[in-house]
């Protein structure tokens, strides 16, 4: 009996072994199958994309030269200082206003310069009639000396009085434009048009000679200081064209070289260029695009020469090789390459490019990261015929 226990036992431990081994073989099929599932949900997935969305590499006439940057600055700029002394009144413009020239900006209060006025017209005043009394003596004595009643030296001692006192007369005048020059002081006026950038002092507050009050910039002609190494400055000219890439601002402009400083710089031993940028806007409602101080790079075109290009926001960077999402045969495709010459041919930024095919369809930088071989479609039926749109 306890020989047929044993075995019956073995048996039972048997089975419990096996029904084990069944259950884990079919765990570990369900999760393959669960595996499988997924990596097949993921080659089906496609995204939809417009001819917008993508651009064709091709050859194009890119500038090559020199990289410049700098920040941009106002070719006409001022500062509003107050000319007198005394109290700020009527300051109403505030940054971002804009101002016309010979607008009135604020006024200052000065009583004084009012008085001064008046005193210097009644020393003017006085000095008229003393004037008048010198020539009715001058003419008396010019009478009596012909006469014989007195000397020469009488006449001549009446004329120097004249003088004195016609002398005395021009100073009291010139004292009058003075005082009505700094009453003219007190008012201050934009000499520019353009747009408040400081408010540097507010209503009520008593300011000196020379305190400023204002600036004022006109962004309609804008300049980017270059500084260039003295061998790149040899091959700059005036009237060279630059492609420019503006801090925030998505859309290229266009820069030309209006003015080469004749001296080198002090310790750097570089050479500046003034590079113009045209700002003027008029379709915009008056608002200006570019500011002042906003910083500025790109490549002062020397030579042009045909490339292969795509846009610059096809390149993308956030794999450790620069690379750009190609569409082959309707999927994505990450197609690695090396980047050159930044330019502009037809109105668009675009890069030089190694290691893509004439032709290759690639996605554009607002469509975004798309996986490897997400299926693409288009949505209208005059796609490119590079791309095989998916099923």
């Amino acid at each position: 009996m306890k020989r047929q226990f044993k075995w019956v036992a073995a048996l039972v431990v048997i089975a419990l072994l096996a029904v084990i081994a069944v259950r884990i073989l079919s765990a570990r099929t369900a999760q393959q199958q669960a595996v499988a599932a997924a990596a097949n949900g993921q080659a089906l997935a496609w995204v939809e994309l417009a001819e917008s969305d993508v651009a064709a590499a091709g050859r194009h006439d890119l500038a090559q030269g020199i990289a410049i940057s700098g920040s941009l600055k106002a070719v006409n700029s001022v500062i509003v200082k107050a000319r007198v002394s005394g109290e700020l009144q009527g300051l109403t413009v505030r940054e971002g206003d804009f101002v016309k020239a010979g607008q009135v900006l604020a006024r200052i209060e000065a009583g004084e310069y009012a008085a001064r006025v008046r005193q210097a017209r009644e020393q003017a005043a006085s000095a008229k009639a003393q004037v008048d009394v010198a020539r009715r003596q001058f003419d008396n004595n010019k009478a009596l000396v012909m006469q014989g009643f007195i000397s020469r030296t009488a006449l001549d001692t009446s004329l120097a009085n004249l003088e004195a006192a016609r002398s005395t007369y021009q100073a009291a005048q010139a004292g009058i434009e003075v005082a009505a020059r700094a009453v003219e002081d007190m008012v201050l006026t934009s000499p520019i048009s353009g747009q408040v950038s400081q408010r540097l002092a507010q209503p009520g507050e008593r300011v000196g000679i020379d305190t400023r009050i204002v600036e004022i910039v006109d962004l309609r002609r804008l300049e980017l200081e270059a500084s260039l190494g003295a061998q790149e400055s040899m091959a700059v000219r005036i009237g060279q064209m630059a492609a420019l890439q503006i801090e925030g601002s998505l859309q290229a402009v266009t820069g030309q070289v209006v003015r080469i400083n004749p001296s080198v710089q002090g310790g750097s031993r570089s050479v500046l260029a003034y590079l113009r940028i045209d700002n003027s806007n008029p379709g915009n409602g008056g608002a200006l695009p570019l500011r002042q101080g906003l910083f500025a790079q790109g490549t002062l075109e020397t030579t042009r020469a045909p490339q292969l290009a795509v846009p610059v926001g096809s390149l993308r960077t956030d794999k450790p090789a620069p690379y750009v999402q190609a569409v082959e045969n309707g999927r994505v495709a990450h197609k690695p390459v090396e980047p050159g010459t930044r330019g502009m041919a037809g109105g668009e930024a675009l890069v030089a490019v190694t290691g893509l095919a004439d032709g290759t369809l690639v996605t554009r930088g607002n469509v975004g990261l798309l996986p490897e071989g997400t299926q693409v479609r288009f949505t209208k039926m005059s796609a490119p015929a590079s791309a095989k749109t998916a099923p």
